[in-house]
Parts: C-alpha cells; sequence; structure tokens
C-alpha cells in the first residue's frame, strides 16, 4: 500500500494542481448541498475491497463531493462565521500533512510547536497578556473553552480544598457562546446567567454581585470579547477587577472577536483582556487561517499543566525530558501541528498586513450598515459591533425570512441565514472576508426588496 509507483506520482501531480487551481480560484462558486441519497447515487460505493485508484477517487471528490460543500471563502458567505483562509496558509496545510509531525511534544515536534509558540506569541502581545503566558492551539473555540474551564476549576479545588462546594459553577451571560452550556455540561457544572445592560454587556457590578452571592461555588466567570450573533464585547476591565479581587478565574472567550486586536481601529475596545486568566480567539475564523484552529492562551500556563498533563507508564520518557509539550494544555494528547498554517501566513505577508485585511473588513462593515440605513426595507437590529451588521426586512415573518435565505442559497445569489434577537428573526452579514465587495453587498440588499 506504500510502496511507490507512477500512479503516487501522478496522483501527487493531479493534487498539486487542484490545490494552485483552487487557491487562484475567481470568482470562488457558493456550492450547495445535496441529500444523502442524491449522494448515493451519484457516488456509488466507494470503500471496496479492492480500492478505485487515487486518480478516481480524487476526480469523485472534484466533480461530486466538494461541489457538494459550500465554500466557506464565498464573498457572500456572510453567514455564522465564515472563513477567508490566505492562500499561503491553505498551501502550507498540505505541508503540514505531508511532513507527518506530531506535535503533542516538544520532544517529536520541537521544530514546529517553536513556530507555533511564535505566532501564540504574537497573539499574546497584541492581547497585552504578561510576559510568560502561553498556551496551544487547538481544534476550536469549543475546546479551547472547555480547556480554559477545566483548567480554572482544578485551580479552585486546589485553593479550596476540603472546602471545596459539591459542585462548581460558572458565571456567563446569555450572550455567551452555546460551547460555554455545554463545557458546564460536560463538567457537571451550573451555569449562573449574568444580567447584561443596555447594550447587552455584561458589567463588573453585576459580576461583582453574583460572585459575593455564590462565594466559592464559582470557579470562573467567562466574558465574551466580540459575541458571535452581535459582535458584542463585555466589560472585560471592571469584569476581571472584579475576579482579582476574589481571586476568581476569568475566562474571555475571543474565538470569533478577539481579531480585533490586530486592527488600532478597535483595539482599544479590548481594554482589560490583560487581565484574563485565560484567552482563546480562532485564527480560522477572522485571521485568515484554514479550518481547524483556535489559540489557547493561559497567563500561567502552568496552572493548565497541572489540570491538563496526562502520566502513563509509555509517556515517562517524555517528563522524563522536563519539557513544555502541548499536549499538556488542553483535553487533548495526540495533536496535528494546526497552527502551523497561521504561523505561515503571518510569516509570509507579516503582521502589518494582518491589521490592513482586519481594517479592510471594519470598512465593509461601515459600508453595510450605511446601505442598511438608506434602504427603505430594511432597518439596523444593533449598532454594528466589530465586523457584524445586524438587521431586519421590514414586514417578513420567520418563514419569510427562511425561504428567502434558502433561494439565494440554491440560486448562488448569497449565504446570508437568518438569527434571532430577543427572540424575533434578523439577518446578519459577518464580515471576515477581505475580498467580499460593497457591490456584493449592495446586490444582496437589492435582492431582499
Amino acid at each position: 500500500m506504500h510502496d511507490h509507483t507512477e500512479e503516487t506520482d501522478a496522483l501527487a501531480l493531479k493534487i498539486f494542481e487542484y490545490a494552485k487551481a483552487r487557491t487562484r480560484l475567481d470568482p470562488i462558486p457558493l456550492n450547495f448541498p445535496k441529500t444523502e441519497a442524491e449522494l448515493d447515487e451519484l457516488c456509488g460505493e466507494t470503500i471496496t475491497p479492492d480500492g478505485i485508484g487515487g486518480i478516481t477517487a480524487l476526480e469523485l471528490f472534484t466533480d461530486v463531493l466538494e461541489p457538494a460543500s459550500l465554500s466557506v471563502d464565498y464573498t457572500k458567505y456572510l453567514s455564522f462565521v465564515p472563513a477567508a483562509p490566505t492562500e499561503s496558509a491553505v498551501l502550507f496545510d498540505l505541508v503540514v500533512g505531508a511532513a507527518s509531525i506530531y506535535g503533542g511534544s516538544w520532544l517529536e515536534g520541537a521544530g514546529a510547536v517553536y513556530a507555533e509558540n511564535a505566532a501564540l506569541e504574537w497573539l499574546r502581545k497584541i492581547a497585552e497578556m504578561p510576559e510568560g503566558s502561553g498556551g496551544v492551539f487547538v481544534p476550536g473555540g469549543t475546546v479551547g473553552n472547555l480547556s480554559a474551564l477545566v483548567a480554572a476549576r482544578h485551580e479552585a479545588v486546589l485553593r479550596l480544598g476540603e472546602d471545596r462546594p459539591a459542585r462548581f459553577a460558572i458565571v456567563a451571560s446569555k450572550e455567551s457562546h452555546s460551547s460555554i452550556e455545554a463545557a458546564a455540561l460536560v463538567m457537571d457544572c451550573d451555569v449562573i446567567l449574568c444580567e447584561t445592560d443596555e447594550n447587552r454587556r455584561m458589567t463588573g457590578d453585576a459580576v461583582a454581585a453574583l460572585l459575593d452571592e455564590h462565594g466559592d461555588r464559582v470557579c470562573a466567570v467567562v466574558t465574551t470579547s466580540g459575541t458571535t450573533n452581535l459582535g458584542i464585547i463585555d466589560e472585560l476591565r471592571s469584569i476581571g477587577e472584579a475576579c482579582r479581587a476574589r481571586d476568581v478565574w476569568l475566562h474571555v472567550d475571543g474565538a470569533y472577536g478577539g481579531a480585533g486586536l490586530a486592527s488600532s481601529r478597535t483595539h482599544h475596545l479590548f481594554d482589560g483582556l490583560e487581565l484574563a486568566d485565560s484567552f482563546i480567539v480562532d485564527p480560522h475564523k477572522w485571521l485568515f487561517a484554514p479550518f481547524d484552529c483556535c489559540a489557547l492562551l493561559y497567563r500561567n500556563p502552568e496552572r493548565a499543566v497541572d489540570a491538563h498533563a496526562q502520566h502513563a507508564g509509555y509517556l515517562a520518557f517524555l517528563d522524563s525530558h522536563g519539557d513544555k509539550n502541548p499536549s499538556d494544555y488542553a483535553i487533548h494528547l495526540t495533536r496535528r501541528v494546526r497552527g502551523l498554517p497561521f504561523w505561515f501566513s503571518l510569516a509570509t505577508h507579516g503582521t502589518k498586513a494582518y491589521e490592513a485585511a482586519v481594517d479592510v473588513t471594519l470598512d465593509l462593515t461601515n459600508a453595510a450598515a450605511e446601505m442598511i440605513r438608506h434602504a427603505d426595507h430594511l432597518e439596523l437590529a444593533h449598532d454594528p459591533n466589530l465586523s457584524i451588521v445586524a438587521f431586519r426586512r421590514i414586514g417578513w415573518d420567520a418563514a419569510q425570512y427562511q425561504a428567502w435565505s434558502e433561494d439565494a442559497m440554491n440560486s448562488g445569489l448569497a449565504f446570508v441565514t437568518p438569527s434571532r434577537m430577543d427572540g424575533e428573526p434578523i439577518y446578519r452579514f459577518c464580515f471576515v472576508n477581505p475580498r467580499t465587495t460593497t457591490d456584493e453587498i449592495a446586490e444582496i440588499i437589492d435582492a431582499l426588496r
């Protein structure tokens, strides 16, 4: 199976040709999904005793499977949080796979982990976390949040000893990401919902009141620096000060919005983030890396090691080296060096290019908001935050929102799906792709008439 053949040479060339063509594709199509029955008919049996051959399998992917999968880098893919990886990051992802590097230990992946740490260090600097802060790249924000909260609970257990509560709790707001509730379920913790202010932000006063009320039950407070739905940033400084005064772990979920730290235009919105005990940001969202890539940073990485390091007989050799192993900072052991494409893109283009690209998406946000303000069939639902514009289609009910979105997707016009705000349907544009144009935004707005 591993013997080198002429067929593998031909397959390599085909794959390189595909990667080169895909990164140069302009325009990028949206594509549209197919049903399982449709794919059954088009694909037939793909896993067979004798195999179908690499060339045939690749053609099946390029002709059938890829067109049945939406392109998240399509310029009018504006739902959820899309992605817009640089060509250099995408191409280097091929290198990562080909290099066959294990990224769980320094001993086995020193060079690759060194590069990942350089990318983490840039994130640490723009977040203004203290020197010595560090961490690891994990698959996504859900794993990042869970890993940080497990470390927070472990810290509370060590601090409280026998006085610890039978069941811990996490303070978060109703605007926080769904992964926080999922993490609490996995950890068998409660979630205490904190009221938000008129701007939907969690505040230091509100958090302080809950911490005083619930005391040592609370092992962590989760703030958000850019909510997924509306891009809202909590009052990080006042919350951080409340947590510091009570010795409670502060976690900042910046999975989407943390990329705003890269721009001088939005950096000030994150004032107080440097007080965090842990922080996540997903480069595969707004920092132009391919899926999947979440950066998890700890103020004191050794506290994470205490919570997460795994010990076993066959791992003793690694332990004896005393290295800082990436596997020790999160809920994982085996790991791909998923931060390398992000590092390669940063190294290739430079941090100034990253700031410029984020600024382009901020310009798109402002332009879209202005178009909506002047459209008689639309109204802003919330003043724009970061790169998200939430708006209503005047006079439509939820069914009409859904129907328009499906028609727009099936026709290839755009991928703009309904969301909800205060129980009512809204649309939202999430701009992370600097290739999106104002003409394309205007086209969508006009189609909503």
